[in-house]
């Protein structure tokens, strides 16, 4: 009995080591970034690896700019669309994720997360795509150590040059390329407007560009972006 005591001290033991060196891992890429650019996140290379099981030689299409590369108006559309107490809040946005668990408890299922801007980020720079409950509980650790090491101009400028933009498209520089053959600097409001309106569903509207859904909720988008403060 004293054996299996043992044995369980020490596994639970080796399970707390192995989350402090996660954390502390995660905390020395978060200091990392905070000057230099995010070259490739943990869903970027989930990405690529899936394109290339079909095509050997797929690249993604991702460019790092800075934040005075980047035009105003994307910025703004995506707070407005994204998360629209980015500025104010700490990180999370408790109100929205009490009104994600009483969706999800009504569907039986996680179907909404109540992500802000900076949990975005946080799984996609670090986790996995699963939809639970132990996995939004990191998110959150993790969204906790980026506000506090990082501002929030960088958090918004590196999430503005890693999400997902269509079918292997990533960061805005990628993304104004793409769907309209200028750089990120360029883009007038409308198209920053429609560019905010894809984040929810990136590859299904760079197949399907004519959605009048997408059209509408860019309009609404479009109309809330001048009451957005930049960081």
């Amino acid at each position: 009995m004293r054996a299996v005591r043992r044995g369980v001290f020490l596994l639970v033991g080796a399970a707390v080591l192995m989350a402090i060196m996660w954390h502390l891992w995660v905390l020395a890429c978060l200091v990392w970034w905070k000057w230099m650019p995010v070259e490739s996140t943990a869903f970027m290379r989930r990405e690529a690896a899936a394109l290339r099981e079909k095509d050997p030689k797929a690249e993604l299409k991702h460019r790092w700019v800075d934040f005075e590369r980047i035009s105003p108006h994307l910025g703004r559309a995506v707070i407005a669309a994204e998360d629209a107490n980015f500025p104010d809040h700490e990180g999370v946005d408790w109100e929205a994720i009490e009104k994600a668990y009483d969706k999800n408890s009504r569907k039986g299922k996680v179907v909404a997360g109540g992500s802000t801007i900076t949990m975005q980020l946080a799984k996609n720079l670090f986790l996995s795509p699963d939809r639970s409950y132990i996995r939004k509980a990191e998110e959150v650790i993790i969204t906790y150590m980026m506000e506090a090491v990082l501002d929030k101009r960088r958090i918004l400028e590196i999430y503005l040059n890693s999400v997902e933009w269509g079918v292997g498209v990533f960061g805005a520089e990628a993304a104004a390329r793409h769907h309209y053959g200028i750089s990120a600097a360029q883009l007038n409001s409308w198209q920053a407007a429609r560019l905010a309106a894809m984040l929810p569903r990136p590859k299904f509207y760079d197949r399907n560009r004519g959605s009048g859904f997408l059209a509408r909720r860019a309009a609404a988008i479009q109309r809330f972006m001048g009451d957005v403060e930049l960081p």
